[in-house]
């Protein structure tokens, strides 16, 4: 049974969309905390030691600018963190919802550089707001997805205004409205000096999502530089791979006809090596992207191609 769900979920990430592959990746996470916070309890006579902490902060945003500057990627390790079951479920929540509209409006490929440019300005704004309001004492650490999750909120209220979602006990409600509403607890919040670090966050991230709608309305799509900047450093990963593996040996069976190494010259065969290339590409551009992100024309190609194949 287990093997089936963990199948289930790796083919939903690998071909799913970016909404649900942000979900699964933010809810294998929260697990793997609560698993290692569970087995120091159970190691620690259920008292949580300094080392939990420590390996936690090391991946968290902090108030202190050493620590930042010392471990810069937790300006990107935080906003996939969390602790507690309420922090996650309403963040995915809210995630999937939002998420799905933005997706629909502005394609599964600008989910991924809202959520991050969203996360990233929510990081820096606790920071920035942390050490020039001080309404914090001493060092304190952020963690969450909620900067980035207001981004994607706040992008489908602008994208989308008077989009309706029926809401409990309520009915119809316009997509403005509620974006209004969920702002508007973030000021409250601020003004009740309650989680004021994370209330500027969802702030920063809500100003980076809007900003992100209206320069894309412009003409001017931000993904596109957040886009580049991945690709860069898969790259660098897959040459590192590439360079790790060295020399390879063959064994060639002496009783087996050599296999010719020439070109294939018939038409029929150049024509399907073409098509298996093509099929390649995008199964390949189903992995990094999502299926919603194919063309008519390559859904068409691929389900001609899989009719071929079982004729």
């Amino acid at each position: 049974m287990f093997n089936s769900v963990i199948e289930d979920i790796k083919r939903e990430y690998n071909y799913g969309n970016m909404v649900t592959r942000l979900i699964i990746l933010n809810v294998a996470i929260f697990l793997g905390v609560n698993v290692m916070m569970l087995g120091f309890r159970v190691l620690n006579a259920w008292e949580l030691p300094s080392i939990y902490t420590d390996i936690v902060h090391f991946f968290c945003v902090s108030s202190d600018w050493w620590h930042n500057l010392t471990h810069p990627w937790v300006f990107f390790s935080s906003m996939f963190l969390h602790e507690g079951f309420w922090h996650i479920l309403w963040n995915m929540l809210f995630l999937y919802w939002f998420g799905t509209i933005v997706r629909d409006f502005l394609g599964n490929h600008r989910i991924l550089p809202i959520y991050l440019l969203s996360g990233l300005a929510g990081s820096l704004i606790y920071f920035a707001t942390a050490n020039v309001l001080s309404y914090t004492t001493g060092n304190s650490f952020a963690l969450g997805a909620s900067g980035a999750v207001m981004g994607i909120v706040v992008a489908a209220g602008a994208v989308a205004p008077e989009y309706s979602m029926r809401l409990l006990f309520i009915g119809d409600v316009k997509l403005k409205y509620i974006v209004l509403a969920v702002l508007i607890i973030d000021l409250i919040g601020l003004a009740h000096n309650s989680n004021t670090g994370g209330h500027f966050a969802h702030l920063g991230g809500a100003a980076m999502g809007f900003l992100f709608v209206r320069q894309l309305q412009s003409g001017n799509d931000m993904g596109i530089v957040v886009q580049k900047t991945i690709d860069w450093v898969t790259g660098l990963f897959s040459r590192k791979e590439k360079k790790r593996k060295g020399p390879r040996v063959a064994y060639t069976n002496p009783t087996l006809k050599k296999k010719s190494t020439r070109k294939p010259t018939r038409a029929s065969e150049v024509a399907d090596d073409r098509t298996q290339e093509k099929v390649d590409a995008i199964l390949d551009k189903i992995k990094r992207k999502g299926i919603d992100s194919l063309s008519q024309e390559e859904k068409d190609f691929l389900n001609n191609a899989s009719k071929e194949i079982k004729n």
